[in-house]
């Protein structure tokens, strides 16, 4: 029988189609043929092809927009929002418009053209982890903005259109719908139990472990109750804290720990997968929520949208979470 399961923090439905369940194997992807460092623009000795980089994190003595870097972070060179201007709200009639002002940041993981996160050493994934809260800390000084979001596409179904490794970071001068519907579900809980809705998951995941994938002494990792698509996975702190930026230098480590497991079981259970992984965190205008979690949830691009989810706005996984926590656990340990 399937099941309508919902998700307490977002306050959103999922169908989990238990009939149609589905084994890794299923999941048939064609391997996608590497395009070479040949013509791209981030790999070490063409710094020139990129605009000048905002923050580096390099070996001593190296020269800033040379070589010699292990993290850069560069604007994008075609961004989607624009650092500079005033943001100008007005009205067209019924309709509202301001200019696209905000910050569009490309974080370049490693000199290495082949190289992919996963695959980093845990002081180098650290580092990368430090980059994520450094651009964050220094970006919510600008008044004009209000929420930053981290993200990372990997893989051409995933919308990547270079395969060298990077994340980017967009700050927005607006907090997007997604992040606002996570917000009110999460305050709705709070105000009727009186509790962080996030914290509560975390306490049945752990007691449970049915769907726990990943622990360290500060966060875990989990296939979601109700999960959109087939081995989606949640990583969260453990101890509560709504705000990245609060993030302690010695938590890098763990961090980058239980996202490089996460990645490698998910790569190991279903190979040449393409995935997004975004980070949602509290508003710049209200960073200490007693209701909100931040979070980074990993979107494989396992399934196909169609008229269905297009029209309802709920989604079909073929694949129950508990499920996918074991296929992961097996992958992890085979």
């Amino acid at each position: 029988m399937p099941e309508l399961r919902r998700d307490p923090a977002k306050g959103k439905w999922v169908i989990i189609a238990k009939e149609r369940s589905s084994r890794p194997s299923d999941f048939k992807l064609e391997f996608e043929e590497p395009a070479g460092p040949e013509k791209c623009p981030f790999d070490e000795g063409k710094e020139d092809s990129t605009p000048p980089e905002i923050a580096a994190v390099r070996t001593e003595g190296s020269i800033t927009n040379s070589t010699g870097w292990i993290v850069r972070t560069v604007p994008n060179k075609f961004p989607a929002l624009k650092i500079e201007g005033e943001i100008e709200s007005r009205g067209i009639g019924i309709y509202d418009l301001m200019n696209g002002v905000g910050a569009h940041e490309i974080i370049i993981e490693t000199p290495d053209h082949f190289a992919a996160f996963e695959t980093l050493n845990l002081d180098h994934a650290s580092k990368i982890m430090w980059m994520f809260r450094e651009r964050y800390l220094d970006l919510r000084k600008d008044p004009r903005l209000k929420y930053i979001l981290i993200f990372k596409n990997k893989g051409r179904r995933a919308g990547a259109s270079l395969e060298h490794s990077h994340s980017q970071l967009i700050a927005t001068p607006m907090v997007p719908d997604l992040v606002k519907i996570e917000l009110e579900a999460a305050q709705i809980y709070y105000q009727y139990r009186g509790r962080c809705v996030y914290c509560d998951i975390i306490s049945q995941e752990i007691h449970e472990g049915k769907r726990l994938i990943f622990e360290n002494e500060n966060f875990l990792a989990i296939t979601p109750f109700a999960s959109v698509v087939p081995f989606e996975i949640q990583i969260m702190p453990k101890e509560h804290s709504s705000d990245f930026g609060e993030m302690r230098f010695s938590e890098m480590k763990t961090l980058a720990e239980t996202l490089q497991s996460s990645l490698r079981m998910l790569i190991k259970a279903v190979p040449n997968v393409s995935y997004n992984y975004y980070l949602h965190t509290s508003p710049l205008d209200n960073l200490c929520i007693p209701h909100y979690h931040w979070h980074i949830e990993i979107v494989p691009r396992l399934t196909h949208l169609a008229g269905f989810e297009w029209g309802s706005g709920l989604y079909i996984n073929p694949l129950p979470p508990e499920n996918a926590a074991k296929f992961l656990l097996e992958a992890k340990n085979g």
